[in-house]
């Protein structure tokens, strides 16, 4: 079966191809003629989640494409003592264009001599199939360190230690990483949706 992940990220196309095991022929944005980024002007993580898929799904109704389940994630990082940022705006938190580290050095210097590191990201899975609309949310809790760690992963990895752990994400690496992240979960509601 045919999934179209409504992404160009290739970390995250990377990451969602091997949380599916190979179960489905996962297309990315390019591979069906969409270059440009998807604007995300949603004020929650939801909103930009279904933003990203809907786009999609205009597009290839223009394009007059073959009408494939399209899925899109919108990903953040919620940290308490910032009253939750930076949430919806975790990919440009340092401005355009992204930059992951320009992010986790902003991040770093926001919560200098803090004490409460708590934090927890947050993924929302949208799924549109026969043009029907489905959410899978996800969530693992969290703190952050004072430096970054590890080597593996992207975003803010090498700063997140999830609840239970002793390392990164970006240590832990992409085996232990995707069976207990926050997209790891959404995913695995959308693989239990889609198996009915």
């Amino acid at each position: 079966m045919k999934i179209i992940f409504a992404s160009a990220n290739k970390n995250k196309i990377s990451e969602i191809k091997g949380l599916l095991h190979g179960k489905y022929e996962v297309l990315s944005l390019k591979d069906i003629g969409i270059e440009e980024d998807i604007p995300e002007p949603g004020a929650t993580i939801k909103e930009n989640s279904f933003l990203k898929a809907n786009y999609v799904l205009n597009f290839m109704k223009e394009h007059k494409m073959e009408r494939v389940p399209v899925f899109a994630d919108d990903s953040g990082l919620e940290v308490v003592i910032l009253n939750n940022a930076p949430g919806v705006y975790s990919a440009r938190y340092a401005g355009e264009p992204k930059n992951d580290s320009n992010n986790n050095k902003k991040l770093l210097i926001a919560l200098t001599n803090e004490l409460n590191r708590a934090a927890r990201f947050v993924t929302v899975i949208t799924l549109i199939i026969n043009e029907e609309i489905h959410y899978f949310e996800g969530e693992v809790k969290g703190h952050l360190i004072n430096e970054e760690k590890g080597n593996t992963g992207f975003g803010y990895d090498p700063l997140f230690v999830p609840q239970g752990y002793k390392n990164t994400f970006a240590e832990l690496g992409s085996e232990i990483k995707n069976t207990i992240s926050h997209r790891a979960m959404a995913i695995n509601k959308l693989l239990g949706f889609l198996k009915k």
